[in-house]
């Protein structure tokens, strides 16, 4: 298993957007897709109060990129983006990092 730390930083005043399509359609989009929602995170204390964190699992490497290959050409996926974006991009920009549990951690 590996784990994807995205970051998403969200354009003034479009937070509560993004976190309803995250909330309404993103996490939906993922399961069928073979992406496994981990965890979601705002920050209520320090850091920046306009990120929103996640962590998604794939199997290895090969079924991420098929993961999200079959995603982006998905045209629900494209409605939902552009449906969410009529008034503006979300974000103003992304982080991802790919992550390898360690032989010790809870989660393998």
């Amino acid at each position: 298993m590996i784990y994807e730390l995205r970051i998403y930083t969200a354009n003034p005043g479009k937070m509560a957007a993004l976190v309803s399509r995250f909330r309404d359609h993103t996490c939906e989009m993922f399961e069928k897709h073979g992406i496994t929602n981990v965890g979601y995170w705002q920050n209520s204390v320090g850091g920046r109060s306009d990120e929103l964190w996640y962590i998604i699992a794939f199997e290895d490497h090969g079924q991420r990129e098929q993961a999200w290959a079959s995603m982006a050409a998905d045209p629900d996926w494209q409605e939902i983006v552009a449906e969410s974006e009529k008034d503006g991009r979300l974000t103003h920009h992304n982080e991802n990092r790919i992550m390898n549990p360690l032989d010790f951690s809870p989660l393998k």
